[in-house]
């Protein structure tokens, strides 16, 4: 079912003529006449009930009979039919805050997700006609896209290093993909998404703390193998300025011995607490 605009004449003017038509039996000769004046009484009362009144981003979706007619969409006090069945629906932006929801990952680790989603009717007869309740219909079906969405893909990269999208993406993807599906699943109900984000996003409490230990583990191996990768240059760049300077002639031994000390230096946790060599390199 497509949506027609229906126009409507200004209602001011079928205002005054209402009122006139009430009025004027009783101030005329009409008076003497009871079924006349009843007629136009009777007209007047018409045409004064089919007034209505369309604030701004509001609309009204009229029926006669059961036939769909059209729907009014002019701002102000306009006039229609008043055989006519008048239903109001708004036009304005709406926000649905979601339940956070608890789901299984791609990888079957229990998470906990929301999502906050920016809609709009967009096709009156649609929203009316087509489902019984598009406001229940968008709740419902905007739950079944975030669930669909999170058992997709996996939580993060630690999970799945193979993976290029996960549900903790920063680029924004997740974001559109969850605003494309939306719209997929609400269109036939009338809705445009305007926006959809997710707004709560962490494991299970069941698993957070052994991910969280998880996740600890694997930041300290990154810093380590950054330290390392930053250390074995240095001490690379130290054996060859000494060499190259002619400063000192070291054999193989002593080599590794300088390169155990740097690294011990480089890649410690604490401070190292100099010993000062006396000797000969030898003793």
């Amino acid at each position: 079912m497509k949506e027609k605009e229906l126009q409507s004449p200004s209602g001011y003017i079928m205002l005054v003529a209402g009122l006139i038509l009430l009025i004027v039996p009783f101030f005329t000769i009409l008076t003497y006449i009871p079924i006349l004046s009843v007629i136009i009484s009777l007209a007047g009362f018409f045409i004064i009930i089919g007034l209505t009144v369309i604030n701004p981003n509001e609309a009204r979706v009229t029926t006669f009979f059961g036939d769909y007619v059209g729907t009014m969409k002019q701002n102000g006090l306009r006039w229609v039919n008043p055989l006519y069945r008048r239903r109001k629906i708004s036009l304005r932006a709406r926000n649905l805050n979601g339940q956070k929801l608890k789901v299984n990952d791609k990888l079957g680790n229990p998470i906990e997700i929301a999502a906050v989603v920016v809609w709009k009717v967009s096709e009156t007869a649609k929203a009316i006609f087509e489902v019984d309740d598009y406001q229940k219909f968008v709740d419902i079906q905007s739950e079944a896209a975030v669930r669909h969405l999170a058992s997709s893909y996996a939580y993060d990269t630690i999970e799945d290093e193979h993976a290029s999208i996960t549900l903790r993406d920063g680029s924004g993807k997740i974001n559109e993909m969850l605003e494309k599906e939306l719209n997929e699943r609400i269109a036939q109900a009338g809705v445009e998404v305007i926006e959809a984000r997710i707004s709560h996003l962490s494991y299970a409490p069941e698993i957070a703390g052994a991910m969280l230990q998880r996740q600890q583990a694997t930041a300290v191996v990154a810093a380590r193998k950054q330290i390392v990768e930053g250390a074995v240059g240095m001490v690379e760049m130290a054996l060859a300025r000494l060499s190259e300077k002619e400063i000192v002639d070291l054999d193989e031994e002593r080599k590794a011995a300088m390169v155990s000390n740097l690294l011990v230096v480089l890649c410690g946790e604490k401070s190292v607490s100099p010993v000062v060599n006396t000797g000969t390199l030898y003793n």
